[in-house]
């Protein structure tokens, strides 16, 4: 598809970025606020995001007073959400229930490394028409996490429609053909329409197997659109990661250098 502008953008409506903001995180816990380059990681992931012109308002997902406290310090707006919901779509599903917008982008709080061209990216599938309902990005996978479970792949049709995301490497090159591979970047946009139907929508056995929310979609036939970015970012889901967003940064000299 063509470069897209900001004007094209406009046509969309208003589009808003919700940052889920959860403490009790399994992996690494805490991480929102864990200290990176003396400030903390949900810092900034905030600051790329309101970096993104595309986005009317950005909202900040929280689900505990200490997460709380640094949005009324920093003078973020967020609003609370229940510690139970299991997903970050879900705690956005919650924020739309206050926050009107024609399209709800889910930003990870642990993706620093977050850029403008992540989110021209992602919300240029919406202006093929409203046929979209949710769209993603995918990059090139590196042949290092080819078979790194905490890599998520994907597959796509020709039109671009996500045939299905796995942990695994897919496809399997069973006759040694080098296909490409392509990582599933962990950012998400909804019309309004279809968000409300992923809260009533319960999760099903692909998604109970490979711990990937976006399954639930495809197990009831709705079609996420995937465009490239050239760009990766960096989730940061362990203390190894959280070191190489920061030797990254510190490689960079700071977020606004980035693409």
């Amino acid at each position: 598809m063509p470069e897209s502008t900001t004007s094209d953008f406009r046509s969309l409506g208003r589009v808003v970025a919700v940052i889920p903001a959860r403490l009790a995180s399994t992996r690494l816990p805490r991480k929102v606020l864990r200290p990176l380059l003396g400030k903390p990681l949900l810092q900034w992931v905030v600051e790329a995001a309101q970096r993104c012109p595309q986005f009317s308002e950005v909202v900040i997902a929280v689900d505990s007073d200490e997460v709380a406290a640094l949005c009324e310090r920093e003078r973020w707006p967020y609003q609370r959400t229940d510690t139970a919901l299991p997903s970050g779509t879900d705690r956005m599903h919650a924020i739309a229930q206050n926050v009107d917008a024609d399209i709800y982008v889910n930003v990870q709080g642990d993706e620093p490394l977050l850029a403008p061209v992540h989110i021209d990216a992602l919300l240029r599938p919406f202006l093929l028409g409203a046929h979209v309902e949710v769209a993603t990005v995918k990059t090139p996978c590196s042949p290092e996490n080819v078979h790194n479970p905490n890599a998520v792949k994907v597959v796509t049709a020709n039109d671009g429609r996500a045939l299905y995301f796995s942990r695994a490497a897919i496809p399997y090159d069973r006759d040694g053909a080098q296909p490409a591979y392509w990582k599933h970047l962990g950012l998400y946009a909804y019309r309004r329409e279809a968000l409300l139907r992923f809260a009533q929508l319960r999760p099903g056995t692909l998604e109970q197997a490979e711990r990937l929310e976006q399954l639930r979609l495809l197990e009831n036939g709705v079609s996420l659109y995937v465009e490239p970015v050239p760009f990766d970012t960096v989730g940061v889901d362990t203390e190894e990661d959280l070191l190489r967003v920061e030797a990254l940064l510190r490689e960079r000299g700071s977020a606004t250098s980035l693409p």
